[in-house]
C-alpha cells in the first residue's frame, strides 16, 4: 500500500488516477508522496518515508529543492500541463492592452441608465479607441511549452513573431511554426518588438532580467507582458518608464503593491493556470509521474534529479538508489550486491549536478538487509526496493 497527502486542493480528475493500492492520509501522518500547488514547504520537515513531491504546476519556488535532494526526495513538476490556459490569458492580455476594453466597461458601469445611454456611449467611444495586434511584432523571451504556444497563436492572428531562448530544446524547435523568427541576441528582440512577453523560470540568472538596460533598447510605446514569474521585471525601473511613456502598458499576473498602483498597468490575480482544464491536466500529470516513480522507479519531469526511465520492471527485483554524484559509486553499489550473491540483470545511472540516481534490476528478489548495506555507502541518500 502506498500513501499520499495533498497540501492543496488537487483536482479529483487527477486523484482518480490512483488505484486501490493508494491511500490518502492527513496532516501529521507519514506518506510516500506529497501533492502540492501553492503551499509553502520550505519550513516543512520531511519524514524519512517521503519519497516524492508532485507539484501540480510548473513553478517550484515554494519547495526547498536543495533539502529535498539531500534527503533523497524527488521533486516533480508538470511542464506544459497548464500551457494552453496561460497562452490564452497572454493573448487576452495583449488584446486588453491594445484596446481599452477595461476603460470602456468601467465608464459604462458608472453611467446613469437612461434612454440616451446608447447615444452617450457613441459619443464617448473615441476616448477608448486602440489599435489592432495584426501586423504588429511580438517578442517572446523563453520558448518552452507556453512560449511556443503563444508564438504559434500570435502568428495565426497575423502578428510578426520573434523568439529568443538560449536553451531552446529540440522538442520546442520542432513545435515552433516556421513563421517564427528566432534570434540569438535578446537585444535584437528588444529593438524590434511592439509587444514583449516573458516566459522563463525565476532563478538567479533571470531575476530582474528586464532591467534598465533592456528598456533602453526597446521601442517607444512598447507593451510588456509578464505571466511567468514575479521578479523577472525590475518594477522600480518599469514604473519610471511607464511614467515617461517608454512603456505604454504593463500587463502582469502578479499583484505586487508596486504593480497595483502603477500607471498604465493591468494586473490580474494570478489567473494564468486558473482554469478547470489546467488544474485537471496538472493533477493527472503529477499523479502519473508519482505512480511511475513509486511503482517502477522511473523519473520523468523532475526538477532536482535526472531523467531515468527503465520502463516496467520484468526482472525479479529492482532497487532505486538516490545518491550524491560521487566517483566510484556504481562500483560500490554492485560490490554490495555481488557480496550478497545478487546478480545484476540491468543497471542505469544518471546524474544532475551534485546528485545522481541509479536503478538496478536483479535476477533474484531483494531483501531489506541489502538495503541497509547499500545505505552504509558514503554518499547514498535513500535506498528503496521498488520490486
Amino acid at each position: 500500500m502506498y500513501t499520499y497527502r495533498c497540501l492543496n486542493h488537487i483536482s479529483p480528475v487527477g486523484l482518480e488516477k490512483f488505484d486501490s493500492r493508494y491511500q490518502e492520509v492527513g496532516e501529521g501522518e507519514t506518506s510516500d508522496a506529497i501533492l502540492v500547488r501553492s503551499a509553502n514547504l520550505k519550513e516543512m520537515t520531511f519524514d524519512s518515508q517521503l519519497k516524492a513531491i508532485g507539484r501540480a504546476g510548473a513553478g517550484v519556488n515554494n519547495i526547498p529543492l536543495d533539502r529535498a535532494s539531500e534527503e533523497g526526495v524527488v521533486v516533480f513538476n508538470t511542464p506544459g500541463a497548464n500551457a494552453n490556459g496561460v497562452k490564452e490569458l497572454v493573448i487576452a492580455g495583449m488584446l486588453l492592452a491594445s484596446r481599452d476594453i477595461v476603460g470602456g466597461i468601467e465608464w459604462l458601469e458608472q453611467q446613469e441608465i437612461t434612454e440616451d445611454l446608447q447615444k452617450r456611449a457613441e459619443k464617448q467611444k473615441k476616448q477608448f479607441a486602440g489599435n489592432e495586434i495584426k501586423g504588429k511584432t511580438l517578442g517572446i523571451i523563453g520558448l518552452g511549452a507556453i512560449g511556443v504556444m503563444v508564438a504559434n497563436a500570435a502568428s495565426d492572428l497575423g502578428m510578426n513573431v520573434i523568439g529568443y531562448d538560449p536553451f531552446l530544446s529540440l522538442k520546442a524547435a520542432f513545435n515552433l511554426s516556421s513563421k517564427i523568427r528566432y534570434v540569438k541576441d535578446v537585444n535584437d528582440l528588444y529593438k524590434e518588438a511592439d509587444y514583449i512577453t516573458v516566459h522563463v523560470p525565476l532563478n538567479d540568472g533571470t531575476r530582474g532580467m528586464v532591467d534598465a538596460a533592456a528598456f533602453e533598447q526597446m521601442k517607444d510605446g512598447v507593451v510588456i507582458l509578464n505571466f511567468a514569474r514575479n521578479g523577472l521585471v525590475d518594477e522600480e525601473v518599469l514604473i519610471e518608464r511607464l511614467k515617461d511613456g517608454k512603456v505604454r502598458k504593463y500587463v502582469t499576473d502578479f499583484a505586487t503593491p508596486a504593480a497595483a498602483k502603477a500607471p498604465n498597468t493591468l494586473v490580474t490575480p494570478h489567473l494564468g493556470a486558473s482554469t478547470k482544464e489546467s488544474e485537471d491536466n496538472c493533477a493527472v500529470m503529477a499523479v502519473q509521474e508519482i505512480r511511475d516513480y513509486l511503482e517502477q522507479g522511473n523519473i520523468k519531469n523532475s526538477v532536482n534529479y535526472p531523467v531515468l526511465d527503465m520502463g516496467i520492471c520484468a526482472a525479479a527485483g529492482r532497487v532505486g538508489i538516490n545518491h550524491r554524484n560521487s566517483p566510484n559509486m556504481l562500483a560500490q553499489l554492485t560490490t554490495v550486491l555481488g557480496s550478497a550473491n545478487v546478480n545484476v540483470a540491468n543497471i542505469s545511472n544518471a546524474s544532475r549536478g551534485d546528485y545522481a540516481y541509479t536503478l538496478i534490476d536483479t535476477d533474484s528478489a531483494l531483501d531489506h538487509s541489502i538495503v541497509e548495506k547499500l545505505k552504509e555507502i558514503e554518499g547514498v541518500l535513500k535506498v528503496r526496493i521498488v520490486k
